[in-house]
């Protein structure tokens, strides 16, 4: 892949670089600067970049997009950023890491939400509304959508419901996120997702979509391995 493969987004990326103008771009780099550099596009920092790159300096989400999105060469991306290769090289490092360390961070954010959703997930299954009601904050927020919203204690009421119903929680990917499926007995699919945020270990919000069942059907998920 070369820099012409994608004109109109190569020219919009030369663009962008210009009208933040040379005053912001770093033409400096030490030699240390560049310790780790590799040529080659890493996939990973490519799929980082697309989600992250906004929260880089303009120096390093230039380099980037220009270098690992866009496919340009060192010398091209150089060029259209006024600066040299060697600073180049380290605006790539830099960004690189920071790009790879928010996944890394993610990832394990993600492991403990996992293991929170399993730990609620397991409880409510199991009929132990005080057990789920322990794990719930005393300033958990809760938001029935389209039908009602409650805060602090009042939330230990929204479980007198489930407790009459007979809806199994199994913990998917909703749409890039982790969340809860929510399953009436006999049913193949999700009839509705709820959403559970954690702070502390705790229960800090619940969105619960039962009324508004029409979004399951268009939502995108899949089913995450035990």
């Amino acid at each position: 892949m070369n820099g012409y493969a994608f004109p109109y987004r190569s020219q919009r990326a030369v663009d962008f670089l210009k009208s933040h103008g040379k005053k912001f771009m770093d033409v400096h780099a030490d030699v240390e600067d560049i310790v780790g550099f590799e040529d080659k596009p890493d996939p990973a920092v490519v799929r980082a970049a697309l989600a992250r790159f906004l929260s880089l300096p303009v120096t390093q989400r230039s380099a980037v997009i220009l270098k690992d999105v866009l496919g340009h060469s060192l010398e091209e991306t150089a060029e259209t950023m006024g600066t040299t290769v060697m600073a180049v090289k380290a605006a790539l490092v830099r960004g690189r890491g920071k790009l790879l360390q928010h996944e890394r961070d993610e990832g394990a954010l993600a492991a403990t939400t996992r293991i929170e959703l399993d730990r609620y997930a397991s409880r409510f299954n199991a009929r132990d509304w005080d057990g789920v009601r322990a794990l719930v904050s005393e300033d958990c927020r809760l938001d029935v959508v389209s039908k009602s919203q409650r805060r602090g204690k009042q939330v230990g009421m929204y479980f007198e419901r489930y407790a009459k119903e007979n809806v199994a929680l199994r913990v998917v990917r909703l749409e890039g996120q982790l969340a809860l499926a929510a399953y009436v007995a006999g049913a193949e699919k999700p009839t509705y997702f709820i959403l559970v945020e954690f702070e502390g270990g705790r229960v800090a919000s619940i969105r619960d979509f039962r009324y508004v069942s029409y979004i399951a059907a268009e939502a995108e998920f899949e089913m995450v391995a035990a």
